[in-house]
């Protein structure tokens, strides 16, 4: 198969997009990514977007034929595609699937969400049924907030069968608030929290669901945004006129999906998350030892562990333990949501899984902020999710020789 690489990665600030509609946003995100390299819209061949919620709070459908509107796409191979919270990632694969297939050697894969009004605000309501639509009905029943709800039995669970302690997962989001602010894209890059504050139910933290640990810092945000990524082959960065040097390699990849219902499955252990992840690791030629930056995706803090241990950088129920330990840090053995993750850097549900092969491709070129740069960047590892750990999209990147 033709090798096929990031030639320019593009995102807003996550958080508000205030008045913004939902065409604009699309052709922004189109416009403002060609802009980093210099291009017109026209030279490219192939495009996929994402998104989770355009229909249940945007109402606005066939975001390809918005894609079509931007001068010189018109005509061309476009499509949308909906996986839940991993739309984005599937938009990459999309694209690269294209291309392999020779419809064309240029793409752009953009994911998007407005899940806030004009004014930034937003209808918590409204936002938990559009989400609860991406379980299972019989998953639903007695839930008023549906995925906080399925997620705080998870962290049930996960605490329960592995002995954690609650402050461990409230770590990872301690960590995660205080990479978002040296972030400038990140929604919560202003706000600082202590472990104290994590653990202490005073004021906005609170438990969301009676019972179970779940508490309102242990969640992500709902997140305005867009991010895009121009993919090509080698003959497209030739017309494109980038240097290979200048790119990443997404050098392996994989999709899998294991059953929407959460009841009857081994949810700690999601078989098509590690299926996915080993054949990314063998299509490019790595282990996870190799890999010293990741960006998983934690909707909650227990996907933060849980995510590490899909990575292959702690076995099962030591994910938490991962992060306590310091090895999730930037200067530590891999730095892991760098970025801030969902839960401070924010999570704009379609842009999501862009936005992580963007933050990865970053911290390979070199380019993150400062205090976030992991040294010595080798190879980096995404693992984007939809639903109930249903979907799972998983890449790896290198840097290109």
């Amino acid at each position: 198969m033709k090798p096929v690489y990031i030639a320019a990665y593009h995102q807003s600030k996550f958080g508000k997009l205030m008045g913004l509609t939902i065409p604009e946003i699309v052709k922004k995100a189109i416009v403002e990514t060609c802009n980093e390299i210099g291009v017109a819209p026209a030279v490219l061949d192939v495009g996929s977007i994402g998104a989770t919620c355009h229909i249940s709070l945007n109402e606005q459908g066939l975001l390809a034929g918005l894609m079509a509107d931007v001068p010189g796409l018109e005509g061309k191979p476009l499509d949308s595609v909906e996986n839940a919270c991993a739309s984005g990632g599937q938009a990459v694969l999309s694209v690269i699937q294209k291309l392999l297939l020779g419809w064309g050697d240029v793409g752009i894969a953009v994911g998007y969400e407005k899940m806030r009004d004009a004014e930034g605000k937003m209808d918590g309501k409204l936002v938990g049924k559009a989400l609860g639509y991406f379980s299972h009905p019989d998953d639903r029943e007695g839930k008023v907030y549906v995925f906080p709800h399925l997620f705080a039995e998870v962290m049930d669970c996960y605490l329960k069968e592995h002995r954690v302690p609650e402050e461990h997962l409230a770590q990872i989001a301690v960590a995660e608030y205080a990479n978002a602010q040296h972030n400038p894209y990140a929604q919560m890059q202003k706000v600082q929290i202590t472990l104290e504050q994590a653990m202490k139910i005073e004021g906005i933290n609170r438990y969301v669901v009676e019972g179970l640990p779940l508490k309102t810092y242990d969640c992500s945000q709902i997140t305005d945004g867009y991010a895009a990524l121009i993919l090509a082959t080698e003959e497209g960065l030739a017309r494109l006129g980038v240097r290979k040097g200048d790119c990443v390699e997404i050098a392996g990849y994989a999709q899998a999906t294991d059953p929407l219902r959460e009841t009857g499955r081994d949810i700690l252990h999601p078989q098509g998350a590690y299926k996915a992840m080993k054949k990314a690791y063998d299509m490019a030629g790595v282990k996870s030892a190799d890999v010293n930056i990741g960006e998983v995706h934690d909707c909650f803090s227990v996907m933060g562990a849980i995510g590490t241990e899909v990575l292959g950088k702690a076995p099962a129920g030591k994910g938490a333990q991962y992060w306590v330990d310091g090895k999730a840090s930037v200067d530590g053995d891999c730095g892991i949501n760098t970025s801030g993750g969902l839960i401070a850097k924010g999570h704009p549900i379609g842009a999501t899984g862009v936005a992580m092969l963007g933050w990865c491709t970053w911290q390979l070129l070199g380019k993150a902020p400062a205090p976030l740069q992991v040294k010595n960047p080798r190879v980096a590892a995404t693992f984007n999710i939809g639903g109930p750990i249903c979907a799972s999209v998983c890449t790896v990147l290198k840097t290109a020789h």
